[in-house]
């Protein structure tokens, strides 16, 4: 040790003369650029000294990729880490960083192993924390040299350089870990491919191009760079957990191809060398880092490694995006709820014995973020054949699932982990994948179902335009008899600056094939505000969970006033601003109007109003689960029969105690077979319902 201090004092003399006699120079030049050469010494001769094999590569600074840190080294060709360099003087605390420094810096502490250096002041940060203090020469090198160097420096420094040098991903022990760990890496990636896409001619340009055109034609640029981020992250994810090694762009890419071919194809479209040059510094760290992934020690400490996992991503890697899209994941014992009554009513009304797997139910869930609905169905369904029929019978039922499970998402990492999850379930049941995959589409739901895809492009043209078309037969040709799931709830709201450059959401619901505003089947909800001269109130209309509802009624059942049979099943959780209110006036009609049954269970959670209730999800919006049916041909001039129950203070408790239910229970479902299920639900944790009650169909904010 003592002699590795002094030899490497010795080493760092040379540094400092090096860096002293370019300084001295009475020329122009860029501060920062003299000192890249004696640090490329110096970090080859530290290798030399410690016995690593060290390469150095010094990144070319050009204006299209701003931001690139100065140096990135790899020990025994292993991508360890990245040096910045900063104009003596400038120093290394971050927090006093202004201008293009702190810009960059915003970017830079997303990396996990990062050595700021002005010359004098020597700073390790991983992940924006520094490690340990901040090291500073007793004098300074652009003037004193060697002298500026002294014994105690010399050894300070070189124990700061090994840990820099020793750097390793440390293997994630949880799920959360995990998602902690790749969040940054792909927020980095992410700021690159935003910085790229500045350049009208850049290959990353060509590609969002393409992306656009082909899957979502409303996405502008920060929208495609975080779906290009997500998908290389994602793959390689998937890449890893399906057995990979050598965790490059190529071998991923074959890896995953069986049985997740859009993102194998994208994958390799991504990773085109041409492409990757502007992003490879965070590229190279996702391979490092999910190579270094220990998927066994993972999976063993959990039963379902993706349940939480999205969520607990999209939280660190950008909570507004989170916020926005909706990403709360749905408690389990209320998607587990929403199955079991949909699964009694096709028992006993659609005369399907095992629910979700009957040959005749198609099913789908038009926002399935991590793919827990159609998991849950699958799952429900499959335990019925069991008890019926015997396990034996499981496989072939898994089987007609994967047929009959349709599911779109419009966000690339939930769609990746709803795709990984459901091809696992039907091949771990002994059920066999379709042809073409299992039925879950990167799709924007609200797009129009009828938009043919665009002529061919290079690219991105073949696997998009296939992904493109099957979406497009399931929105458009495809008989669904349940929709299911947890649709975002989101009222978008502008200011007049803000109206000029935002895109206005609700897609074809909203404004029809032709795009303009009022000529989208959302027309239904409006025009009965309208005509009572309630308009004012229509901007409450414009909220994702609303959309989703009309297009949900539209792909079941059709139209209100429509004559074919089309029964069906709809049951959302979402908020529950619908149930009141006189701008839902005209949604509460055609529901009315459509459906001959509707169930609702008020689930509250408002903690701003004078009345505070628990929420079931992380949010300050009041939800409920609501479960819509028709059995036959449509009925508009007989109004369904709605249903509602909330909870309530314990005078009108539903519960003896928590868990059980009272032997009084309303009669409410009991003829449509939901006694059991309703009744669970009541009582679900010790929650406490009030008496079920049937709604009349007019007064003013009521169905």
């Amino acid at each position: 040790m003592a002699a590795n201090k002094m030899d490497f004092k010795t080493l760092l003399e040379s540094f400092a003369n090096d860096i002293e006699s370019k300084f001295a120079l009475n020329v122009r030049f860029n501060p920062e650029d003299q000192l890249k050469g004696a640090m490329e010494n110096l970090l080859r001769a530290v290798g030399t000294l410690l016995a690593l094999k060290i390469t150095v590569v010094t990144e070319t600074q050009v204006q299209e990729v701003k931001g690139r840190p100065d140096m990135g080294l790899t020990v025994d060709s292993l991508l360890t880490g990245y040096v910045e360099l900063k104009a003596p003087g400038k120093g290394t605390d971050t927090g006093r960083l202004r201008g293009t420094d702190k810009a960059q810096w915003e970017k830079f502490q997303n990396l996990p192993n990062l050595l700021y250096t002005d010359g004098n002041e020597w700073a390790l940060y991983r992940t924006g924390e520094r490690v340990g203090k901040v090291l500073r020469f007793s004098g300074d090198v652009t003037t004193e040299g060697a002298r500026a160097v002294s014994v105690a420096d010399a050894g300070a420094l070189l124990e700061l350089l090994r840990e820099f040098l020793a750097w390793e991903p440390l293997p994630p022990a949880t799920p959360r870990a995990l998602a902690q760990m790749l969040a940054p890496i792909t927020r980095l990636l992410r700021s690159d491919v935003m910085t790229a896409l500045g350049d009208p001619d850049s290959n990353l340009t060509n590609l969002a191009n393409d992306w656009r055109e082909y899957l979502f034609p409303e996405a502008d640029d920060a929208q495609f760079a975080d779906a290009y981020a997500q998908t290389l992250t994602y793959a390689l994810l998937l890449a890893r957990f399906s057995g990979a090694e050598a965790l490059t762009i190529q071998q991923a890419a074959q890896t995953i191809h069986a049985g997740h071919r859009l993102l194998a194809d994208t994958l390799k479209i991504f990773g085109d060398e041409a492409a990757r040059e502007q992003i490879e510094v965070p590229l190279r760290l996702l391979e490092r880092v999910i190579a270094a992934v220990d998927v066994d020690k993972l999976k063993k400490d959990t039963d379902d490694l993706w349940l939480y996992f999205y969520e607990d991503f999209l939280a660190e890697y950008d909570p507004n995006m989170r916020k926005e899209r909706g990403v709360y994941y749905t408690p389990l014992p209320v998607v587990q709820a929403q199955v079991r009554l949909v699964a009694e009513l096709l028992q006993h009304r659609f005369d399907a014995e095992f629910s979700f797997v009957d040959s005749n139910v198609v099913t789908l869930d038009p926002a399935s973020g991590t793919g827990t609905y159609i998991l849950t169905a699958v799952q429900h369904a499959l335990d019925q054949v069991e008890r019926a029929r015997g396990s034996g019978m499981r496989a072939s039922a898994a089987t007609n699932a994967a047929k009959n499970i349709h599911a779109f998402e419009i966000l690339v990492g939930p769609y990746a982990v709803a795709h990984l999850r459901l091809t696992q379930q039907i091949l771990a049941e002994g059920g066999q994948i379709p042809a073409d995959g299992v039925h879950v589409y990167l799709s924007d739901t609200l797009s129009s179902p009828y938009a043919p895809p665009p002529g061919y492009r290079p690219l991105l043209a073949k696997p998009l335009t296939e992904e493109y078309k099957r979406a497009q037969t399931v929105k458009a040709q495809t008989q669904v008899i349940v929709c299911i799931g947890n649709p975002p709830y989101d009222r978008q709201q502008m200011t007049e600056e803000e109206k000029s450059t935002w895109k206005r959401k609700g897609g074809w619901v909203r404004f029809g094939d032709k795009g303009e505003e009022g000529k989208g089947i959302l027309k239904d909800f409006l025009d009965p505000l309208a005509h009572s001269r309630q308009g004012v109130h229509a901007k409450n209309l414009y909220n994702d969970y609303v959309y989703f509802w009309r297009w949900a009624l539209w792909k079941v059942f059709g139209t209100p006033a429509g004559t074919e049979r089309r029964p069906g099943i709809v049951s959302f959780i979402t908020a529950s601003s619908y149930l009141r209110g006189p701008g839902f006036a005209g949604m509460r009609q055609v529901m009315r109007e459509t459906l001959d049954d509707l169930w609702i269970i008020d689930l509250e959670g408002d903690n701003l109003g004078a009345r505070k209730s628990e929420n079931v999800f992380a949010i300050q919006t009041p939800v409920a689960i609501a479960i819509g049916v028709r059995y036959a041909a449509p009925r508009p001039e007989v109004p369904a029969r709605v249903r509602y129950a909330r909870r309530c203070p314990p005078v009108s408790a539903m519960c003896d105690s928590p868990g059980r239910r009272r032997k009084n229970w309303s009669s409410w479902g009991k003829s449509r077979g939901l006694m059991t299920s309703v009744g669970a639900i009541a009582c679900q944790g010790g929650q406490r319902l009030s008496c079920p009650q049937a709604i009349p169909p007019t007064g003013p904010g009521r169905f």
